[in-house]
């Protein structure tokens, strides 16, 4: 009977320790996907096996172990490398151009195909 409380113990243990390892593993890699290789063209560090990428994963861990949230370690990593270190920026006043920029282009394009085939002239 005893033997069968302590077996129970040690499982709720382990899965209880397998999920919080689990989920910051997961955590670990999201980051390593959004963060960009400054060594290799257009590769995450979670792809990169340079050994900036393989530093870089070292010090996510490290962060995620010391108990930084995931926007805490991109700050950290937008400080040191500038913004271009992430993969997905956030949408600001510096970088607006750049998320309006294709939708501009599209509606531009748009209009001179509609205009050339004659689509639009005749509407208006």
């Amino acid at each position: 009977m005893k033997t069968r409380i302590v077996l129970y113990i040690i499982f709720l243990l382990l899965a209880f320790s397998k999920s919080s390892f689990s989920n910051d593993q997961e955590l670990e890699n999201k980051i390593n996907k959004n963060l960009r290789c400054l060594i290799c063209q257009g590769q995450s560090i979670y792809d990169s096996q340079s050994d900036f990428a393989e530093s870089m994963k070292l010090v996510v861990k490290q962060k995620i172990e010391s108990g930084m949230s995931e926007e805490e370690i991109y700050s950290f990593f937008k400080i040191q490398y500038g913004e271009w270190i992430l993969y997905d920026p956030q949408l600001n006043t510096k970088n607006l151009a750049l998320w309006l920029l294709p939708i501009l282009v599209f509606l531009v394009g748009g209009i001179i195909i509609l205009t050339k085939f004659g689509v639009l002239k005749k509407r208006l």
